[in-house]
């Protein structure tokens, strides 16, 4: 929705379900766009300039004479900005004069969506509209770096630390504790299918499913692999239609193996958290 337009905001919110404590990302076509609403730094110009468009979300310090509606920013003094590269959201960004407030396509705290199913499935007769741009190739949502200070990601994602920190030439801190939600993604109840998940398991009760990783594991109705390859990318992408198929399937509890807690496995397992969170 139209990130000027308290309405459109408003109708966003309600849809969704969401916290008016959490805010929204906005989206823009180029850093010009932008830097109106928010103040650019050194920073990020050298993260735009390798990773852009692309998944990465920047929270960075609102400009005084900002357009954008308090509600979006959860009456908070940043803004999160993002710059999509995909090419339907990018030829719509590039044809209107406003930004756009752009969440997933899900109720507040549930699993994300990767396809247009998954956005019918979520909202039935409730939106009237859906833009059908395909699966999503990454499966799991942005980065999220703060650079209002010290560069610190809140929400890890398939960009790394270890790629940013080459790009800054900087340590770079991943937020363990949630003092302030700056962004989408920080709250401890995130990404959940609304049944228990047991993390890091290596045998579970055969009523129940479970999510595993890797060519030990055998076929099995009741098993779940993100990447017989144990391919993280592949985890990754498959890791919320498998949540969403095992919810489908009425099962009461969900046990996880050990994800490998390196590259995008960082990421993963932030969802898997977050999912688990009772």
């Amino acid at each position: 929705g139209n990130a000027y337009s308290k309405k459109s905001v408003n109708k966003i919110y309600k849809l969704k379900k969401r916290p008016n404590f959490n805010p929204l990302i906005v989206h823009y076509f180029n850093y010009k766009n932008a830097e109106k609403e928010v103040v650019l730094n050194d920073s990020f110009f050298k993260l735009y300039k390798k990773l852009c468009p692309g998944p990465i979300t920047f929270i960075l310090k609102k400009r005084i004479k900002s357009k954008i509606q308090s509600s979006v920013t959860a009456k908070l003094n940043t803004i999160a900005v993002r710059f999509p590269s995909h090419r339907v959201v990018r030829s719509i960004l590039k044809k209107i004069n406003f930004p756009l407030a752009m969440p997933s396509a899900n109720l507040s705290s549930g699993i994300s969506p990767v396809n247009a199913k998954n956005v019918a499935d979520e909202f039935r007769k409730n939106i009237k509209l859906i833009i059908n741009g395909g699966k999503s190739k990454i499966g799991i949502e942005s980065t999220v770096i703060d650079l209002t200070g010290t560069p610190k990601i809140l929400r890890p994602g398939i960009i790394s630390s270890k790629i940013i920190k080459k790009i800054l030439k900087t340590e770079i801190f991943i937020s363990k504790k949630n003092l302030k939600i700056k962004s989408p993604g920080m709250l401890k109840r995130h990404y959940s299918p609304g049944i228990p998940l047991v993390l890091n398991q290596e045998i579970f009760n055969t009523k129940h499913a479970f999510i595993t990783f890797g060519k030990k594991y055998k076929n099995n109705k009741n098993y779940f692999n993100l990447s017989k390859k144990s391919d993280l990318k592949e985890a990754a992408s498959r890791l919320y239609e498998t949540l969403r198929k095992i919810k489908k399937l009425k099962f009461k509890k969900i046990y996880v193996v050990k994800i490998p807690n390196k590259g995008l496995g960082i990421a993963i397992n932030d969802r898997l958290k977050r999912a688990s969170y009772e």
